[in-house]
């Protein structure tokens, strides 16, 4: 069964419209995560609110907002007038208009949703509206009020229903060149880079995320599973050899080209292995595939908050 739906409302389409529901296409509740305890008693934690200045515990109804405008300086701002500035949601998701999907900068791409049809009588101007886009190549871009905030919201087909895709205002994203004017203006030399292109042709594949391992949440699994277990660990990190200076860079071209080997025959459906990612620790169950499919549950322990015994990794 799906999660319950984070935002209610309706897609509409000049005068076609129909209810929707908005699904978070992302999900971190799958990762390991830590509580802060107590290393004398291997109790829980909790945060309390305390004044900077005369460091005496504040209570829950005292605790308000401000706009830092100097050092120890605020201007306070009451929820009432905040509340005045909240645009009032018309849970309706107008699309205003459609750009070629190749136009928009990936930098603006946010937040992922499933939008899916909520209501079956609804369910005909849905398909209307998502088949319309089909094959088009275009994004339809529509506002949408959440979480108090109005956000401008990116729409297209994705199987039986939509994705939107919230996007960034210009203000959130920064200026490349500030990062990228120093980088000096080189020409490569053509046999240095026919060398490199065949590297790259050698390593080409088709994009295929199941194939993606994250290795540091398999160790952590294994690590806490023998902790569990009482099984001693071994201390310290193990050390990995620094990378040889290279001398000639043309010198290192030609070695990793060697290494490499051909490129590789087009086949029809093929798979080439992602390099880098040879064997995995440990699986980790529970995780859920592009299809939305359960994968078979390899990871049976039940992780128990640590007592004093416990490492020293740091907690969330």
């Amino acid at each position: 069964m799906a999660p319950r739906a984070y935002w209610k409302g309706y897609l509409k389409l000049s005068l076609v419209s129909c209810p929707i529901a908005l699904n978070p296409a992302t999900s971190a509740s799958e990762r390991i995560s830590f509580r802060q305890i107590n290393r004398k008693t291997g109790n829980r934690l909790r945060q309390q609110l305390v004044d900077d200045v005369t460091r005496e515990p504040v209570d829950a109804a005292d605790k308000g907002r401000g706009f830092e405008v100097g050092k120890n300086e605020f201007i306070v701002m009451e929820d009432e007038e905040l509340e005045a500035l909240e645009l009032e949601s018309t849970h309706t998701i107008e699309i205003d208009n459609f750009v070629p999907a190749e136009q928009i900068d990936k930098r603006y791409y946010d937040s992922p949703y499933y939008i899916v049809p909520n209501d079956k009588v609804g369910q005909e101007a849905f398909a209307v509206i998502r088949d319309a886009m089909q094959g088009k190549g275009m994004v339809g871009l529509g506002r949408v009020v959440m979480s108090k905030r109005e956000r401008v919201i990116a729409l297209e087909p994705h199987g039986k229903g939509l994705i939107g895709t919230t996007l960034h205002y210009p203000y959130e994203v920064r200026n490349a060149e500030e990062y990228f004017e120093e980088i000096p203006d080189l020409k490569v030399p053509g046999e240095m880079l026919k060398l490199a292109e065949h590297i790259i042709e050698t390593k080409k594949g088709d994009f295929d995320p199941s194939q993606f391992k994250d290795h540091y949440e398999e160790a952590l699994t294994e690590l806490l599973r023998k902790k569990q277990a009482h099984i001693p660990i071994a201390k310290g990190k193990e050390q990995v050899a620094a990378p040889r200076n290279v001398i000639s860079l043309m010198d290192a071209l030609r070695r990793s080209v060697q290494a490499a080997g051909p490129a590789p025959a087009q086949t029809k459906k093929g798979r080439k292995r992602v390099e880098g990612q040879r064997e995995m620790l440990l699986p980790i169950a529970g995780k859920q595939t592009a299809a939305g499919k359960k994968a078979k549950p390899e990871r049976s322990i039940r992780v128990v908050e640590a007592r004093p015994a416990a490492g020293k990794r740091s907690a969330r």
